[in-house]
């Protein structure tokens, strides 16, 4: 099972834990074959229930499952309660697994240099854009310059196509950010967006220089990865990470 998982690949301290799901392994059957995590999506419930059964034996206890909204919210995980609405999620005592599911949109996973807390947010366009890794890092209350952060599979640069209304969004917070917009030579008046990048760049701004992944293209890559905008029905993988 744990074959196929991607386990971040960052200097993370030793007692920071951090897995992700991709769409194999599990009990589903199509569109949401086989590893679908998502309880919103369609699937049948029994089933989903079986699937995050299957990550027990890797996780010290049952994560924090949110309800996603493409909004800012930072949920702390040890007073989260019963699927709390948020897109983001901190943790500073042991054992506590912060998850958040996407199937296109970018996870960021964050913890401390120390060890002291993590966190994970839902960086789909309207969180980035609306500062979710920014509300993330100020609720770890850590300095930006004693994180770390690994960015978990996203749409690529070359599949996500937005509007000017998009790229408009987050020139207007930053300039630099047209860095990450290139004219989609299929479709006048689309960009192609680089989700990295913006997220990259936020994270620049809060003193956040660590970063890692970024290598991923959910919509590219049908064979390991869910991806929303190019199946529309389709199941949802988790970026889980805790302290011990």
């Amino acid at each position: 099972m744990k074959n196929n998982f991607i386990v971040p690949e960052w200097p993370a301290p030793a007692n920071v834990h951090a897995l992700q799901t991709t769409r194999l392994g599990g009990l589903s059957r199509p569109p949401y074959d086989s590893l679908n995590l998502g309880s919103h999506v369609g699937d049948e419930p029994l089933i989903v229930e079986r699937n995050r059964n299957l990550l027990n034996p890797y996780m010290p206890s049952e994560p924090v499952w949110l309800e996603q909204v493409h909004g800012t919210h930072v949920v702390l995980a040890e007073t989260a309660g019963c699927l709390p609405k948020g897109d983001a999620c901190v943790a500073r005592a042991d054992n506590a697994v912060c998850a958040i599911m996407t199937a296109d949109c970018l996870p960021v996973l964050l913890c401390a240099e120390d060890g002291s807390v993590v966190g994970a947010a839902h960086a789909g366009w309207r969180g980035l854009a609306d500062g979710v890794i920014e509300q993330t890092v100020d609720a770890m209350q850590v300095g930006g310059n004693r994180l770390l952060a690994w960015l978990g599979p996203a749409i690529g640069p070359d599949s996500f196509e937005v509007g000017e209304d998009v790229r408009a969004a987050f020139i207007e917070h930053n300039p630099a950010a047209g860095q990450a917009f290139k004219p989609d030579p299929t479709t006048p008046g689309k960009f192609l967006a680089d989700l990295y990048v913006l997220a990259r760049q936020r994270l620049d701004a809060v003193g956040v220089a660590r970063i890692y992944g970024g290598e991923y293209c959910t919509y590219s890559d049908s064979q390991r990865f869910y991806s929303y905008r190019r199946d529309g029905r389709t199941g949802r993988m988790a970026s889980l990470i805790w302290k011990a």
